[in-house]
């Protein structure tokens, strides 16, 4: 039996082998670390046999499926220690999920958060019992017979939706069984460092007519290093909340009068414009035009688009004139219009398309989340029409600006190729065309990406872009469409060279995604803490006391002349409540000014970076602001205030 390893290196064996023995011969510290494995591609249990010869990959928590591996015995513990601690709980489901595990339990007293603790405590006993996690299968009569000896009326229920003569898998550790496809670890004893993180409600089977369950909710780590620094990043996610933080700095609001339709206050629009004109310049300089689309449109070009038959449920639809019509959820087919307006030659190719566009879609109320999660938003869009030989020239372009916006921020990210999916559309050679433009551009850029197989979009292959916050948290913004269908359904044309009618390739694309989810990931990363060149208000004038309030409102005159935004506080407070005020509310700069400042005229610089800078001229001090806001400098903070 040949067993091929992930380094294409070969193992050869006499015998059967479970693959966790494959594991310990390869290194005794692997078979540790191991939590389950790939054969052939497919994630199978370490328990698993190789009896033929197969490609093996040992997967450990490093990875996403090995994480899972590990996060689905977490929940078994979990399960097992609410048994034991409350035994008439009936238990639903536990999976792993992206960041930890839950289960959904029913249970009449409903849990708090001071059972998390003493569940927390059996965790860690069953943790120290080292108990070894065993699979066995049975047939589906015997594994509902087992339920309903048991009383767990939801295991019985999810048997029975099985098919007729399914085997049926389970997994024992100690006292406990459960229901479960796999994989899991060896032994509880893995599982050194865990926390149950919160409760909340969840329908069974989400369907809201069920019962209501309770969840709870875990993460659990190899290392309790690991767990800290996970709960750190939690402690940091929640204090720089951007609904919270939004709300004290007074960018947004929401209101009960529109769940989802956010509110850009002031200081907010303030930020927002910033990002705007920051935009359109950007786009400019790479030759983009900007056009602007209607918000609604007829039935007939939703149906033409097919949004009318595949998203019509995320659609805000109204009647006009006995005709139906429709609020735009995406701005591609208004942009299909556009270019349906002129006749076009190949010489007028590449058209860049840029629109700043209002969309609306109808998300679940469960589902909206402050800006991340909206039902209408402003979205970056641009819509790239060309020949297939500027495919390849087109989407590097793309990339390259997407990278210069995120640098910008100082953002780091990743990149995501995603290929055909079962269910597309368009040929065979279209695709393969379309994948390869997008894989040679970035091979030609030096990108390093991972392959997503299968996960392109129905119309076209597609590259995404995850970034990465300041606390390393990944969040997908960018993505870059390569489309064949749109043209076809709008019969598009450009005339070629030869004088005769072709169909142009379209790119659709966005930086930003959603400008307010944008913006919410910015508040977030920056904790509120904008660069200069972003910040509603750069510098605040504080004047000592009225006696110096004229002076100051010379220097803020001049602040505002200069095109800095700035405020002045003229309230009768000491100077010192002042300056903590402008601190909590970010403002990166403080004009301190009296009476020594007034003879001299000169301003005493606070920032938010240095903390106190001296004494300046004014002019001096509007010269390096200016630099710094024209070179969206982002300061480093030098001394904790």
């Amino acid at each position: 039996m040949k067993i091929t390893l992930k380094d294409g290196s070969v193992k050869e064996y006499g015998q059967s082998m479970a693959v966790i023995d494959v594991a310990r011969d390869l290194s005794e510290g692997l078979a540790r670390a191991a939590t389950c494995a790939k054969v052939d591609g497919e994630v199978k249990d370490l328990r698993t046999v190789l009896d033929k010869d197969c490609e093996l990959e040992i997967l450990t928590f490093d990875s996403e499926e090995g994480k899972g591996a590990f996060n689905h015995t977490a929940s078994h513990i979990m399960a097992q220690a609410v048994k034991r601690l409350y035994p008439e709980t009936k238990l639903a489901i536990g999976p792993s999920i992206a960041n930890g595990f839950y289960y959904d339990l029913d249970r009449e007293t409903p849990f708090t958060t001071e059972d998390l603790e003493k569940i927390e405590a059996e965790m860690k006993k069953i943790v120290k019992e080292d108990l070894k996690l065993e699979r066995f299968t049975r047939s589906r009569d015997e594994a509902v017979a087992y339920f309903k000896e048991k009383e767990e009326p939801y295991k019985v229920e999810l048997v029975e939706d099985l098919p007729e003569g399914a085997e049926i898998s389970f997994y024992s550790q100690g006292e406990f069984t459960d229901l479960c496809a796999g994989p899991h670890l060896m032994s509880t004893k893995a599982v050194k460092a865990f926390k149950l993180t919160s409760l909340a409600g969840a329908y069974w089977r989400g369907d809201e007519k069920n019962k209501m369950l309770t969840r709870i909710y875990g993460v659990a780590y190899p290392k309790k290093s690991e767990l800290d620094d996970y709960l750190h990043m939690m402690e940091e996610a929640r204090k720089r909340d951007h609904r919270k933080l939004g709300r004290e700095l007074g960018l947004f609001m929401m209101s009960d009068e529109g769940p989802g339709f956010p509110f850009f206050l002031p200081k907010g629009m303030e930020l927002k414009n910033t990002l705007l004109d920051y935009w359109r310049k950007l786009h400019r300089e790479k030759g983009y035009v900007e056009v602007s689309t209607p918000i609604i449109l007829s039935r007939h070009l939703w149906e033409n688009s097919g949004h009318w038959d595949h998203y019509k449920n995320n659609m805000y639809t109204t009647v006009i004139d006995e005709e139906d019509y429709a609020v735009k959820p995406m701005n591609c087919p208004g942009g299909m219009l556009v270019y349906k307006s002129e006749p076009r030659s190949y010489k007028d190719l590449p058209i860049r398309m840029g629109e700043l566009g209002l969309v609306h879609r109808h998300e679940k109320s469960g589902q909206l989340h402050g800006l991340m999660r909206v039902r209408c938003f402003t979205q970056d869009d641009a819509h790239i029409f060309m020949t297939p030989e500027q495919i390849r020239d087109e989407i590097k372009g793309v990339a390259q600006l997407i990278d210069e916006v995120y640098s910008l921020f100082g953002f780091k990210y990743h990149v995501e190729l995603s290929t055909r999916p079962e269910d597309s559309m368009g040929s065979d050679e279209d695709w393969e065309m379309a994948t390869e433009g997008l894989r040679g551009a970035l091979d030609d850029m030096g990108l390093d990406y991972i392959v997503n197989e299968g996960d392109g979009a129905f119309y076209g292959p597609k590259i995404d872009f995850h970034l990465e916050d300041s606390i390393g948290r990944t969040w997908q913004c960018g993505t870059i469409q390569l489309d064949m269908q749109m043209p076809q359904r709008f019969d598009l044309e450009y005339t070629g060279a030869d004088g005769e009618k072709h169909r142009p390739i379209m790119i659709h694309r966005v930086a930003f995604g959603s400008i307010e989810r944008f913006i919410g990931i910015l508040i977030e990363h920056f904790a509120g803490a904008f660069p200069t060149w972003l910040a509603p208000v750069q510098v605040k004038v504080l004047p000592i006391s009225d006696k110096h309030m004229d002076y100051a409102q010379k220097v803020y005159e001049a602040l505002e002349a200069a095109g800095i935004r700035s405020e002045i506080d003229t309230r009768a407070e000491k100077i010192g409540y002042k300056i903590r005020e402008a601190q909590v509310n970010k403002i990166p700069y403080m004009l301190v000014v009296g009476g020594k400042e007034e003879e001299t005229g000169k301003v005493s610089v606070r920032s938010r970076f240095a903390g106190d800078e001296g004494q300046k001229d004014l002019a001096a001090f509007i010269e390096d602001i200016q630099k710094e806001i024209a070179d969206k400098t982002i300061r480093e903070v030098e001394v904790e205030e």
